[in-house]
């Protein structure tokens, strides 16, 4: 008579949870210090090579993307961080983007509606130019480094051993203290090198730390969601809803100061509100795809 054992189910020995823990902290050490390293010498190489305006909010982006990706790359497996063919990258970043955009629209256009935000008369060819310049240094100062290290990095480290909950919340802890750590990078990398360092603080100078974390929690979590969304090329789902993200807000919210051809006025206090509003709106659209996508494999 054969006797069958039943086994429980076992988890990751420890060394290899502390392991997964500890790359997963490195990707975002490798993100904080290449935002720092970058934005503290990108001006001053620009100042040095006597140019401004795109060119030299080009530089310390370029220096960004240039430090964090080959890195991450070189740390991870082959094929792990979710990068994958032209065609597959094209479409999942334009499904990160449309899911973002139309949640944007969605939200802040009943915003609108309701009375709390006001949009002035958009200058078609300063929001054209807004466009193009921001797309190109927000991908490489924040999209592309960012998502690399960690919806790419960090993300597979812990899904590795985790799963799917707890690698989107693993993820987002890592992505909450890297601009601090950034500032803190910044300041000492600008006195090494004779430059006045800027604020340090987990939050950017002017902004308030508990309303900045709280967003930027839920749009890591909207992040992890978009990794997720496809199963071709997801890195850039993620990336593609990032860059999306940033370019609402800037014309939402900051139109007039950065000459964006086209801006916002909140009418009330709770106008905020529709910009966490809608990036939970497209976590759930994310969430959606998701599933859609786990449904037809």
């Amino acid at each position: 008579m054969s006797v069958l054992r039943l086994r429980a189910p076992t988890s990751a020995p420890a060394p290899a949870r502390y392991g997964a823990l500890a790359r997963a902290l490195g990707g975002g050490l490798v993100m904080a210090v290449a935002l720092g390293t970058g934005t503290a010498l990108g001006p001053a190489l620009a100042h040095a090579a006597g140019v401004d305006g795109l060119p030299a909010r080009l530089i310390p982006a370029a220096f960004v993307t240039a430090l964090a990706v080959p890195l991450i790359v070189r740390l991870a497996r082959p094929g792990s961080l979710g990068f994958g063919s032209a065609a597959r990258s094209a479409r999942a970043f334009l499904t990160g983007a449309g899911v973002t955009a139309a949640a944007a629209a969605l939200v802040l256009g009943a915003g609108t509606a309701g009375g709390m935000l006001r949009w002035g008369r958009p200058d078609l060819a300063s929001l054209a130019g807004f466009l193009l310049s921001n797309t190109a240094v927000a991908l490489l100062l924040e999209a592309l480094p960012e998502e690399a290290t960690l919806r790419g990095y960090t993300w597979t480290s812990l899904h590795e051993r985790f799963g799917a909950t707890a690698s989107a919340l693993g993820t987002t802890a890592v992505f909450l203290p890297v601009p601090g750590v950034a500032s803190l990078v910044h300041a000492g990398v600008a006195r090494l090198i004779g430059e006045e360092p800027g604020p340090v603080g987990p939050a950017p100078d002017g902004q308030n730390p508990v309303d900045y974390l709280i967003l930027l929690t839920v749009f890591g979590l909207m992040l992890a969601a978009a990794r997720t969304a496809r199963a071709g090329a997801p890195l850039w789902t993620a990336i593609g809803a990032h860059l999306t993200f940033l370019t609402v807000n800037r014309i939402a919210l900051q139109g007039t100061d950065r000459a964006a051809g086209w801006s916002a006025e909140q009418t009330t206090p709770h106008a905020a509100l529709l910009i966490p509003a809608y990036v939970l709106v497209a976590t759930a659209g994310f969430l959606a795809c998701g599933r859609i996508t786990r449904r037809g494999s």
